[in-house]
């Protein structure tokens, strides 16, 4: 169990090598806790990594407005990395502003980092810590390397079933964890297997179901535990928006153009709650979230997106394929 630390004036100068730290006020209660979703990093390079974790002291309110329970304002977050678990030898800080915009979710590309070694960081904000993180760099370009140790994990259902499996591969301390897809599923099963339960009850279909979708599967202290081990790579399936969906049809073939919307709402969802870069965040119902990763002279990942760019299904739901003013409005919506 990941547990929450509070901190003094003592421990912060303590923690931070003596360094004098300014924080902008915290906007939120001081009794509320800001990292209820744990952290997490991925894209490992052999001179960096991406940090990630989102201010959300109520994770799964209602209100679009105010998501995750955060004043609709910009909120400035330190953040270290360092080379001890302890953080004491700091390598590496800075500061970061969580946009209310983007539900308050921090991206940090943090680089000049050493190649293919373990570093541990935490974020800092109004008196409160993250917990900390392990991470882990690339080897160096071309370095020869002769053991890997990764895990690839998918189609993970907060209903049907517990993610004790993310416990004991944390306990594995891999080098990185592929995610392949079905992080979140966007349905609300009916299931009498269903062993738990979707907090609002209902399928993701715009921005506020499918943040709340994310921030519940990442209260999970199983997958946080899993985040904060190891870095990762990530990529979606089709349950991260749609059940069967391909690129801009629906599973059911109906109005592109309605669907983009709701892909959009969805993909933005999915930036705002995974270590990506910036590169990466969505314009519209667009994102590129493929690239290639090299581990030394060992090994080569292409992480693909097989969602977006997938051919119409052969065989469809509902109405028979699309009609002109279909493909009409999905041009309109594209322009």
């Amino acid at each position: 169990m990941i547990h929450r630390r509070t901190l003094t004036r003592r421990t912060l100068l303590t923690g931070s090598a003596g360094a004098l730290i300014t924080l902008r006020a915290w906007p939120a209660r001081a009794a509320d806790y800001p990292f209820t979703l744990g952290v997490a990093s991925g894209n490992p390079r052999s001179d960096g990594v991406v940090l990630w974790t989102r201010l959300a002291p109520e994770p799964l309110s209602p209100d679009l407005e105010r998501p995750g329970g955060m004043a609709p304002a910009t909120v400035s977050v330190r953040w270290e990395v360092a080379e001890d678990e302890g953080m004491q030898r700091v390598a590496r800080r800075g500061t970061a502003e969580a946009e209310a915009e983007f539900a308050h979710s921090l991206h940090v590309e943090c680089g000049g980092l050493e190649p293919g070694r373990d570093y541990w960081y935490r974020f800092v904000v109004g008196g409160e810590a993250s917990p900390v993180g392990r991470t882990r760099t690339a080897p160096a370009p071309g370095a020869a390397v002769d053991r890997l140790r990764f895990a690839f994990v998918s189609c993970a259902n907060y209903e049907l079933g517990y993610f004790s499996a993310y416990r004991h591969l944390a306990a594995e301390r891999p080098d990185f964890v592929l995610f392949l897809g079905d992080y979140i599923y966007e349905s609300a099963s009916q299931s009498d297997r269903r062993v738990r339960s979707h907090s609002d009850g209902v399928e993701a279909t715009d921005l506020r179901t499918y943040r709340n979708r994310h921030a519940q599967y990442k209260t999970d202290p199983d997958l946080q535990k899993l985040h904060a081990t190891a870095p990762c790579l990530i990529t979606w399936d089709d349950h991260e928006v749609q059940n069967d969906y391909a690129d801009y049809w629906s599973l059911s073939f109906n109005d592109p153009a309605a669907f983009l919307a709701r892909r959009a709402a969805a993909y933005r969802a999915f930036w705002e709650h995974m270590p990506l870069p910036r590169a990466a965040m969505p314009r519209g119902p667009d994102a590129r979230i493929f690239g290639r990763f090299d581990f030394g002279a060992l090994a080569t990942f292409l992480v693909l997106d097989g969602r977006q760019y997938r051919s119409r299904l052969a065989c469809d739901l509902g109405p028979r394929g699309a009609t002109l003013d279909h493909i009409a409005a999905w041009i309109a919506a594209r322009a």
